[in-house]
């Protein structure tokens, strides 16, 4: 068992990579920690992912809006303050912004 003492993050002294999509580009600060990854991520506006990811998330838009696209089947709108969560190769899903995004991933 993974066991995470407390602790803060302050975002600020966590670097920026940058992440070229299928359009626009992408901005990940990540926190990896003993099995739990946390990215406060920034999506460009026109961004549009590469690829389609099977990895499980808990998904927390703190501004703007974007649409996580589940492969063939919807499209959902996550606008700020809304969350979604999906579980290991449960839903490939990839996301695309129109006009820019902030978002945190665990």
């Amino acid at each position: 068992m993974n066991v995470i003492n407390f602790q803060t993050i302050d975002w600020q002294n966590i670097p920026k990579t940058e992440h070229i999509g299928e359009t626009g580009t992408s901005f990940w600060q990540t926190l990896q920690l003993a099995g739990l990854r946390i990215r406060l991520v920034e999506y460009s506006a026109g961004y549009m992912a590469d690829h389609w990811c099977q990895k499980g998330h808990i998904v927390y838009c703190l501004e703007g809006e974007f649409m996580s696209e589940l492969e063939g089947k919807r499209n959902v709108l996550l606008t700020k303050g809304m969350t979604y969560v999906v579980s290991d190769n449960m839903s490939s899903h990839r996301s695309v912004s129109k006009n820019g995004v902030k978002t945190t991933y665990c």
